[in-house]
């Protein structure tokens, strides 16, 4: 029995934080994510490019408070894609 591949999407410490950090919530705003990662917002930003265009993320623009605000929430495939990286990683783990 071998170990089944990593999604090399997910297989990023950064990427990887900001799937965790919303498969817990329907949304999350681009300073709530930059708040618990600690990653600048440069870096965050072209991570969040990737995901979406891994299609897991989907970006929604729009103003709070007459602020842009900038919001992130899963997609299906995105959520299928977490599971199977975490079902991979326990396979890794053993029994």
């Amino acid at each position: 029995m071998g170990f089944a591949p990593l999604d090399p999407v997910l297989h990023n410490q950064l990427r990887l934080a900001v799937v965790s950090l919303l498969i817990a919530v329907d949304e999350a705003d681009f300073n709530h994510l930059l708040d618990r990662t600690g990653a600048t917002r440069g870096n965050l930003s072209v991570q969040l490019s990737k995901l979406k265009e891994a299609g897991y993320v989907e970006i929604i623009k729009g103003y709070k408070d007459n602020y842009p605000n900038t919001r992130c929430r899963l997609t299906k495939a995105g959520i299928a894609a977490f599971d199977a990286y975490v079902r991979a990683i326990k396979g890794y783990l053993g029994p």
